[in-house]
C-alpha cells in the first residue's frame, strides 16, 4: 500500500499578518496567503495589540478557506494541523491557537504547536531543497536576535542573542527618529542606498562576557544623541547618511558575530532568517563574508522572511514526523524561548 503523502495545513498569526498555507512533504508550498495589516498599524507608528486582534478574527476564516482553495485541497486532506503558539503577542496568538484548536478537533485532525521562531529558520528548507542541518543561522526580526546551532530537525541551540533591543526594533525606532516612519526596516534600506555608510560612526557594541549577544539599545541611543546634537547645533541632518551609517553599524555586528560562530563550530553552512534577512545590505555582506570564508550561504525569498504560514507548515511537518502531537490544552506562549 502507498503511503500518503504529508499535507500540512498551516496558520500564523503571531503579530499583524493573517496567514494561512498548505505545504505537502515538508518544503513543496502548494499554497501561500498572507493578509497584512501593516496599513493599519502605520499611523500608529507599530502594531496596535488590539486592533490586531480584531483584525485576526475578522479575517482568519477566509485566509485559511483561501489557502485550502489555492492548493486545490479540503479540510479532510489534510493531515495535520500546525499553528504558532508563541512567541508573539498573545491576543493574535490566541486567535490562531483557538481556531486551530476547533479545527482540529472538529476535523479530528492532528495538531501541532510550532514555535514562530523555529519557523523562521525552518523558511530556509523551501527553497533550499538539499539544505540539511547542522548548520548556524541568524534570526533577525522585529522581536527577535538570536544566533542559533541547528543541530538537527526540531533541535536548536541558542548561543546567542539580544540583551536589549532586536536589530528590526532598533530599526523602527531610528526610522522613527529620522523622520522615515513605520514599518522601519524597509525604508531604511531604500534610503540607505543614496547614503554614505561611512559618513558617520556609530558604536559597535560588544557583551564581553558573552561574544555571540548582541546589544543594539547603545547603537539607537547614539543615533538619537547625533540627531539632538545637530539640532542643538543648528546643523542640517542627512537622513540618507544617517540610516546609511545606522544600517551599516547593525550588518557589521550581525556579519562579524555570525562569521565567529561558523568559524568556532566548524561549519561549511550558514543561514539567515526573518524579517531583517530581507535586508539587501545585510544579504550583500553575508554573501560577501560566506564567499571569503568557504560557506555556503542559504537564505530565504523576502516573502519567506516575513512572518508567513508556509514557514509554520515546514516545521510542522518535521514536529509531526518526530511524533509531536498537542491536545486542546494547547495555549497561546506569548515569551516562549526556543528550545522550550
Amino acid at each position: 500500500m502507498e503511503e500518503k503523502e504529508i499535507l500540512i495545513l498551516a496558520i500564523e498569526s503571531s503579530c499583524d499578518e493573517t496567514a494561512a498555507a498548505v505545504v505537502r512533504e515538508g518544503r513543496e508550498v502548494l499554497s501561500n496567503v498572507i493578509y497584512s495589516q501593516i496599513d493599519l498599524h502605520t499611523i500608529y507608528g507599530g502594531v496596535v495589540p488590539e486592533i490586531a486582534s480584531r483584525k485576526h478574527i475578522e479575517k482568519i476564516n477566509q485566509v485559511v478557506q483561501a489557502a485550502l482553495d489555492q492548493a486545490g485541497k479540503k479540510l479532510t486532506d489534510m493531515t495535520a494541523i500546525a499553528v504558532t503558539y508563541g512567541p508573539g503577542l498573545v491576543g493574535p496568538l490566541l486567535i490562531g491557537v483557538s481556531f486551530a484548536k476547533a479545527l482540529s478537533f472538529a476535523a479530528g485532525i492532528p495538531l501541532i504547536g510550532v514555535h514562530h521562531i523555529e519557523g523562521h529558520i525552518n523558511a530556509n528548507y523551501i527553497e533550499n531543497k538539499e539544505l540539511e542541518p547542522p548548520f548556524v543561522c541568524l534570526v533577525a526580526s522585529g522581536g527577535h536576535s538570536h544566533l542559533v546551532v541547528v543541530k538537527d530537525y526540531g533541535e536548536y541551540e541558542v548561543i546567542g542573542r539580544t540583551r536589549d533591543d532586536a536589530a528590526g526594533e532598533a530599526f523602527d525606532k531610528v526610522a522613527r527618529a529620522i523622520g522615515l516612519g513605520y514599518p522601519g526596516g524597509p525604508k531604511i534600506d531604500k534610503v540607505s542606498k543614496q547614503g554614505n555608510p561611512e559618513a558617520i560612526h556609530f558604536p559597535r557594541a560588544k557583551v564581553v562576557e558573552s561574544v555571540y549577544d548582541f546589544s543594539f539599545s547603545g547603537l539607537k541611543s547614539a543615533v538619537l544623541n547625533y540627531l539632538n546634537s545637530c539640532q542643538m547645533k543648528g546643523e542640517e541632518i542627512d537622513q540618507a547618511d544617517v540610516a546609511a551609517s545606522f544600517q551599516k553599524a547593525v550588518v557589521d555586528v550581525l556579519v562579524e558575530h555570525s562569521m565567529a560562530a561558523v568559524k568556532e563550530y566548524g561549519f561549511t553552512k550558514f543561514a539567515i532568517a526573518g524579517g531583517v534577512a530581507s535586508n539587501s545590505s545585510l544579504r550583500t555582506a553575508f554573501e560577501e563574508a560566506c564567499e571569503k570564508e568557504k560557506v555556503t550561504f542559504y537564505h530565504p525569498s523576502p516573502v519567506f522572511c516575513t512572518d508567513n504560514a508556509a514557514m509554520i507548515g515546514t516545521a510542522g511537518y518535521y514536529e509531526y514526523k518526530k511524533g509531536a502531537r498537542d491536545g486542546s490544552d494547547l495555549n497561546a506562549v506569548p515569551n516562549l524561548r526556543l528550545g522550550e
